[in-house]
Parts: structure tokens; sequence; C-alpha cells
């Protein structure tokens, strides 16, 4: 029997807070993009597959899968990169550098569909739900050059303007979700 690649070992880790764990040393150790945004994203990506789960149970996708690929699809990306190549770049970029961690084709193409710069069509439902939680999560956070929008300006945003005549299947069960939450009184 062979060695366990990184791949056969954090998806065989269902435990969340042990995929941070691991997330935190790969890290360490390899320096890829990982932070608090990408745990948001993270967490915005489990709570919506529990929606699904519950509202539209015959959308059927791997949790496992889907959360680890949402930890790790931006691996290459550059912290507040202003170069347009290297943005439209790093998932594919991304996409490959899993693949030298043992993770299958079918995992790296959801990786890379996280946005459309490379996989535009025939994508994976799984690449869908990973765009939805970046973008939502990317809009409503503060960066340096401006502050969150709020969850209904993203919303418009990402149904006028960014993914207007994009096939998403999944954006209306998304702004669905959205909508739900942003209605729960805390």
């Amino acid at each position: 029997m062979g060695e366990e690649s990184f791949a056969d070992y954090i998806l065989g880790e269902k435990d969340w807070g042990k995929k941070l764990e691991i997330m935190y040393y790969l890290k360490r150790k390899t320096n890829i993009y990982y932070n608090n945004a990408v745990i948001f994203k993270t967490l915005i990506t489990k709570m919506f597959l529990a929606y699904l789960k519950q509202y539209y149970p015959e959308i059927n996708v791997d949790e496992n899968l889907v959360i680890t690929a949402r930890l790790l699809c931006d691996c290459r990306k550059v912290n507040n990169s202003t170069n347009l190549e290297e943005i439209k770049s790093y998932a594919a970029r991304g996409a490959r550098y899993l693949a030298t961690l043992g993770f299958d084709d079918n995992f790296c193409r959801i990786c890379e569909g996280v946005n459309r710069y490379t996989i535009a069509e025939n994508r994976p439902i799984e690449s869908d739900i990973l765009e939805l939680a970046d973008q939502f999560g990317g809009m409503v956070l503060d960066r340096p050059e401006r502050i969150g929008f709020s969850a209904d300006e993203a919303l418009v945003l990402m149904e006028h303007r960014n993914l207007k005549d994009k096939d998403n299947k999944l954006l209306k069960q998304f702004i669905e979700f959205v909508k739900m939450m942003d209605s729960i009184e805390v």
C-alpha cells in the first residue's frame, strides 16, 4: 500500500475544526493563501450546504468535498493583487498545485471553477457553490479600498452584474438562503 497523499489526508478528515488546523499547518509549511476571509467564505459554504440539504434535498453534493474545495480553491491567490492577469490565473494555478498534492482531476476542476476566467461552461455544480460563496463573501467583507456591502447590495450586484447572463445553477437558491439568514433576529 502506498503513502497517503495530502489529498487523502484532508479529504479523510471530516471534523471541521481539524480541517482548519490542517489548513493552518499547510499555510505555515507552504505559504498558501489562507486567512480569515477563506474561513468566512467556507462558513458561508457550510451554511448554504445545510440550507440545500434542508430545503432542496434533490440537490445532492458531497459536503466534505465542497468544504475542502472551498478551503483550498484560493491557495494560489495573491493578497490584494491589482495585477489583472494574476487575478485571472490564480484559480488555474491553484488547480495545478492541488494536483501535485494528490487531488484528482474532478476536485481540481471544481476548485478552478471558483471563478469563470478559465472554466466558463460545463461547470460542476460544486463550482457554482464555490463561486457564490466567493462572490458574496468577498463583497460583504471590508477591503482596503472600500467597506463591505450589505447583504442586499451584494445580492443585487451578484444577480444583476457579476452573474448576469451566467449559468450559475444555484443562484436562485443562494439568494433565498441569504434573505432567510438576513431575516433572522439575534
